[in-house]
């Protein structure tokens, strides 16, 4: 039964098919979710699959390779400068407008768990796409239909929202640092994400007024020693990009508002110049609109009413639009020329003082000038009209922040040094989701590289021979060092790998480097890593400690896969390099440390401190940030615990006696019946497995070993191993996920 709007037409009765009504308005019949709120949603990593997507045979590099990309810019540059009807653009020019929505597409990026930015344009998706602060981004990613059609599945709608942010800010007389394609398109709505467990408190969700409260996001208030964003979130309230423009809960204080931009921007990987550069910046240009109350604005896109074809936030003002425009109810810009890059923001926000005042119309907590000579700015559709300036709360900030002030006073007396800084955090912000360099398409890639970037040095040495392959097995084999460490350390190595932002992974071999080889979960690794070294010391071989972690792993599966009856070659692709400590940045690499690692049976102490998570729902997110199915997520983890590949080396989940051989102990186990289950502690965190006839204990076991008997899911794939005829699907199983973690970073071998 489809859900109707509010504004359907009002049908009484209930819907046959089991669906409910509120308020007279059909909704859609209740789902699993619903009737058990607190089961594991494995589902989710089957989400935005093969099956959804109509371009998953097409070769995207190519197409959009073989673009002239001069004559794609000149013609969305020559479409910024005109307007549309049913959408005018302020003062003559779309510029400012697909800014705010290619920052918007970008911004959600947050540094935690890689998740968010621009990279599959889910702006065009719930949630983000009816978030209030992207309130008529649905009318800026209308307008650049036009191109998206004419260039078809040759552009992504995640590469075009991008560009033409690109190309507004070249035809206001910005010089942007460079652009990379490459970006491929989800096809389906982002239901895994994690955006913040509270929802719209005294407001119509319905309306555009649906600001929401800060609630169970952060703790302690501004100033507070203990005050803190919740992980791994990143924007201060739910349903906006950064911060509330109004400062915390609208409360108007800069102080406070500064507070929360260090806290949100460094969680989207921006230091402090790169923040102010990308406020004042993006604030050089067009205007902020308030000129119809919030409550009056109507559903955003994916509640609004059928006819109105996925456009939301009905404005019932005048045409709807132009001089009734409205989006966050503070009303007004910030320079004299909204279209030109200058220096005028920051000579106005420091050259002025400024006074709060409430918008007449919305209410909205904005400031103005105090000098009435301070210079004035156009309207941006009523010819000859003249308006104050306006600065929000968040503007205010860097002026009364210490450090930002600072930073602002540089950037005011070198405009050079802000034109490069914001250049640089601009591409830094719009590429940030894209991972290694290697990925990026087209002639505007920058040539520098950053460190953001997570660079390598450059490969170009040939691929190891058979023979020296087979030669450096031997040599591993012959250091002594057992098949769980060789194992654990490769996995290790890998784990780190995120798909989100394609970060982390074996190449390179950080694991070698600080951060890594100081986190406490990493503390078995150091002994094999410097066998590995004296491997690599006496070998006639070119070969880099990133392949002979991951080679060391490979020796060590077909090792227990002998052992367990199964003759399998575990594939070994050579190639990898080791970079360097300048290579690294330590600050930006501590965000990989695991809290969770189910795979390792690894909790961080004070998980149960900080999380009201359970660590089942993180080891399944490690799990998606691999980009593993159900079935890959099961095999692989059974095969790690009958390695031996617990953090600590103890027998926690280890439910066999014949550690380091690959068989399915560890699925006939937690799919026996010859077991009682029983929680050991308050938290039920530990597990012990008892006989049922003696009522001995046999084993210990995890909430993460557990998972993999009750959820049901799960335990279906779980009987597949167990079963008569498990043992050699599962070691194959088993090597083609090993396989697939090995080989997760290595886009310098592989597309996508």
């Amino acid at each position: 039964m489809p859900a109707y709007s509010e504004y359907s037409e009002v049908l009484e009765g209930t819907c046959p098919f089991g669906g409910n009504t509120i308020g007279g308005a059909y909704t859609s019949k209740p789902t699993l979710s619903d009737w058990y709120p607190d089961r594991l949603r494995v589902e989710q990593l089957h989400r935005d699959g093969p099956a959804a997507n109509p371009l998953r045979d097409f070769d995207y590099e190519a197409a959009f390779t073989a673009i002239d990309l001069d004559e794609l810019k000149a013609e969305i540059k020559q479409f910024l400068t005109t307007s549309v009807d049913w959408w005018p653009s302020d003062y003559g020019n779309y510029g400012p407008q697909m800014i705010r929505m290619a920052w918007h597409a970008a911004g959600t990026y947050r540094i935690a768990d890689g998740r968010g930015g621009a990279g599959q344009a889910l702006q065009r998706f719930a949630p983000i796409n009816s978030w209030w602060d992207n309130g008529n981004t649905d009318k800026s990613r209308r307008l650049i239909w036009p191109i998206k059609k004419k260039y078809g599945s040759s552009l992504s709608w995640a590469d075009l929202m991008i560009l033409t942010g690109n190309c507004a800010l070249e035809i206001m007389g910005f010089p942007t640092t460079g652009f990379g394609g490459g970006r491929r398109d989800s096809w389906e709505a982002d239901d895994a994400t994690y955006w913040g467990a509270e929802w719209i408190e005294n407001s119509n969700p319905e309306s555009f007024d649906a600001m929401v409260m800060r609630s169970d996001r952060w703790t302690g208030e501004p100033g507070d020693a203990d005050y803190e964003l919740q992980q791994p979130l990143a924007a201060s309230h739910q349903a906006l990009i950064y911060v509330n423009p109004e400062g915390p809960n609208e409360n108007g204080n800069p102080g406070d508002s500064a507070v929360d931009i260090r806290i949100t921007f460094g969680r989207m990987a921006m230091n402090d110049m790169e923040t102010v550069a990308l406020i004042a910046g993006g604030h050089a240009f067009g205007k902020s609109h308030g000129k119809v109350a919030a409550d009056k604005i109507g559903a955003p896109p994916e509640i609004a009413p059928m006819e109105a074809m996925g456009l939301g936030w009905k404005n019932p003002e005048g045409p709807g639009f132009a001089e009734y425009t409205m989006t966050n109810g503070i009303e007004g810009a910030w320079t004299p020329n909204p279209t030109q890059w200058d220096n005028s923001y920051l000579e106005n926000l420091f050259g002025f003082e400024w006074e709060k005042f409430h918008n007449p119309i919305t209410g909205a907590t904005q400031w103005k000038p105090i000098d009435p000579t301070a210079p004035k700015t156009p309207d941006a559709h009523i010819e000859g009209q003249m308006n104050d300036l306006m600065m929000m709360t968040s503007d205010i900030a860097l002026k009364v922040d210490p450090v930002y002030r600072d930073i602002c006073e540089q950037f005011l007396a070198d405009f050079d040094l802000f034109t490069r800084e914001f250049s640089k955090a601009w591409y830094k912000l719009t590429h940030r989701d894209m991972g290694p360099k290697s990925r990026y398409l087209g002639p505007e890639v920058a040539a520098e590289d950053f460190i953001w970037q997570d660079p390598l040095p450059s490969y170009d040495g040939p691929r190891l021979a058979d023979a020296e392959v087979s030669t450096l097995k031997q040599a591993i084999l012959a250091a002594g060092v057992s098949v769980s460490d060789l194992a654990y350390t490769a996995f290790s190595a890998a784990v780190t790998y995120r798909d989100s932002d394609k970060r982390g992974g074996a190449n390179g071999g950080r694991l070698a480097l600080a951060p890594q080889k100081d986190w406490k979960v990493n503390a078995r690794t150091g002994e094999v890593i410097s066998a590995l070294k004296q491997v690599q010391a006496t070998s006639a071989a070119q070969v880099s400690l990133a392949d002979l972690i991951v080679l060391g792993g490979c020796v060590a599966v077909e090792q227990a896969a002998q052992a367990a009856g199964v003759t399998v070659a575990v594939p070994f692709t050579s190639g990898r390099v080791d970079a360097t400590d300048e290579q690294t940045d330590v600050a930006q690499f501590e965000w990989l440390a695991p809290v969770v690692d189910g795979f390792r049976n690894f909790v961080l102490p004070e998980f149960s401190s900080i999380s009201r998570v359970a660590p089942e729902e993180m080891f399944m997110d490690k799990a998606a940030l691999l980009g593993l199915s159900a079935p890959q997520w099961v095999a692989l983890t059974g095969g790690l615990r009958v390695l031996g590949c617990n953090h600590d080396g103890s027998s926690t989940g280890i439910f066999t006696d014949r550690v380091g051989v690959l068989s399915t102990d560890f699925f006939e186990t937690v799919t026996s019946m010859d077991y009682e289950w029983a929680k050991v502690d308050d938290e039920g965190l530990s597990f012990a497995i008892n006989d049922r006839a003696t009522g001995s204990k046999v084993y210990d076991a995890s909430r993460n070993d557990l998972l993999f008997g009750s959820n049901q899911q799960l335990r279906a794939v779980a009987e597949v191993y167990a079963g008569s005829d498990g043992q050699e699907r599962f070691v194959h199983d088993f090597v083609e996920v090993w396989d697939a973690i090995m080989m997760a970073d290595r886009y310098d071998v592989k597309k996508g």
